[in-house]
């Protein structure tokens, strides 16, 4: 049995972050047990200068990539077919916002001083909470629930919150990856360097950890 490190560079508001996850998982399941791994999430902003009250969702897009409120829509049809072939269903984002996320990652770096398995819970559900219910991973009250919500402490994690705690770290996480090349999520990377770029399917994930168990 071979055991890998993975680090999955994300943000809570990227589709395809979650997708890639799923994908993940099922390439997991399916190398076991002779490929095993441990996760921890790294953070990612899409959009780290965006304001506390957020942007339209169909806005922001049109204006970030050029395009227009059509291929938008097609976009997010391309999505929401994805997200079902690994068994994620996503909400209406129709109407929706896009937020600020910083502070979603620095209570995902205090959970992963709890464990990585309750780092990953957390992750999953700020996943939820935005795509599936249209929450705002910005808003203390509604992450406080989440943390509430997967059996962390909530006033331990009221006080992060509520202070500049582990802003520095947070921001020398992304800063180190993004010196490495990431500049786009997900970024999967296995031991530290082999990096899988991208909401790959499950079989090119299997592929990729064989692969790399070989040569570890």
């Amino acid at each position: 049995m071979t055991q890998l490190t993975i680090d999955i560079v994300s943000d809570v508001s990227c589709p395809w972050c979650i997708i890639g996850y799923k994908a993940l998982q099922e390439a997991l399941e399916t190398v076991s047990p002779d490929v095993t791994a441990t996760i921890e999430w790294q953070p990612f902003e899409l959009n780290p200068q965006m304001p506390p009250e957020g942007q339209e969702i169909t806005e922001h897009l049109t204006q970030k990539y050029r395009i227009s409120e059509e291929q938008a829509e097609q976009n997010r049809e391309v999505i929401k077919q994805r997200g079902l072939s690994v068994g994620y269903e996503f909400g209406n984002r129709g109407g929706g916002r896009i937020y600020n996320t910083f502070d979603a990652h620095r209570l995902l770096h205090w959970a992963k001083t709890v464990s990585s398995a309750k780092q990953t819970e957390l992750k999953l559900a700020l996943f939820d909470l935005y795509f599936k219910n249209s929450g705002n991973p910005s808003d203390h009250q509604q992450l406080l629930d989440l943390v509430e919500q997967v059996g962390l402490d909530r006033e331990l994690a009221s006080e992060v919150l509520s202070s500049n705690q582990y802003e520095s770290d947070v921001r020398q996480i992304q800063q180190r990856y993004q010196q490495a090349g990431v500049q786009s999520v997900p970024a999967v990377i296995v031991n530290n360097k082999h990096l899988i770029s991208g909401g790959q399917p499950a079989d090119v994930f299997a592929q990729a950890l064989t692969e790399i168990a070989k040569q570890a």
